[in-house]
């Protein structure tokens, strides 16, 4: 059972991650017709919607893009930063609905952010503790499994949290393109349209794995029993 969980969340997180880069790599050869770059629009963006506390900076890599509420940040990819395909507009718009969710004070987002050092721990909790129990022996698995169920129940919820911070984050982008005049033809909004679907699907995936190991993780607690290797 553990390894058709293992293999099957492996393959989910594989197939998500290939269509998101697929899906992107597809529209970045896809010229927007309104000619800005990812940077260029995400500051429209924020300038239109009164946001102007937020810094639009470039990060190293691909699709490593993210807004950073703290700091007030938002960090655009090489191939958005400087790019003006329909995937790169795609992209930024999204990052700058994350910013508008915090102008807002939307709330699965303010909730997201309060999990975010206790999701830490939690991640790292379940990474080592089977690890120091299996090579050390000095924990019991009556002791561990409670604990690392806790751990995956933590990563869950946030994951849970995530899935409408990150899909309204998207509803927010295609409209804001639109109404902005970014993009002006139909096959750019299909575009952004599945670009930002396919993003999707890799929290979807992460969703579905945390959920995976919890249910794994809870079976023998809730059945007072051993699982089934």
């Amino acid at each position: 059972m553990f390894w058709l969980i293992f293999i099957g969340t492996m393959l989910v997180s594989m197939l998500a991650s290939w269509r998101v880069r697929s899906s992107f790599n597809r529209f970045s050869q896809v010229p927007s017709s309104s000619g800005l770059t990812g940077a260029e629009a995400a500051r429209r963006i924020l300038r239109t919607s009164g946001i102007n506390d937020v810094e639009v900076v470039p990060v190293q890599g691909s699709l490593t893009d993210h807004y950073d509420p703290i700091n007030k940040r938002l960090a655009l990819s090489e191939t958005v930063y400087n790019q003006t395909s329909v995937a790169a507009l795609g992209v930024a718009a999204h990052e700058c609905g994350h910013a508008l969710q915090h102008q807002q004070a939307y709330a699965p987002l303010h909730a997201r952010m309060a999990m975010v050092k206790v999701q830490g721990i939690a991640s790292q909790t379940v990474m080592w503790l089977p690890m120091i129990g299996m090579f050390t022996g000095l924990l019991s698995p009556k002791l561990m499994i409670p604990i690392i169920a806790m751990g995956w129940g933590v990563i869950m919820l946030f994951n849970l949290i995530t899935l409408p911070v990150e899909f309204d984050a998207s509803n927010r982008a295609g409209k804001v393109l639109t109404g902005m005049g970014i993009i002006r033809t139909q096959e750019e909004a299909n575009g952004v349209e599945k670009v930002l679907k396919a993003a999707g699907w890799t929290y979807v995936a992460a969703f579905l794995t945390s959920l995976a190991y919890l249910l794994w993780h809870l079976l023998p607690l809730l059945t007072g029993g051993r699982r089934s290797e």
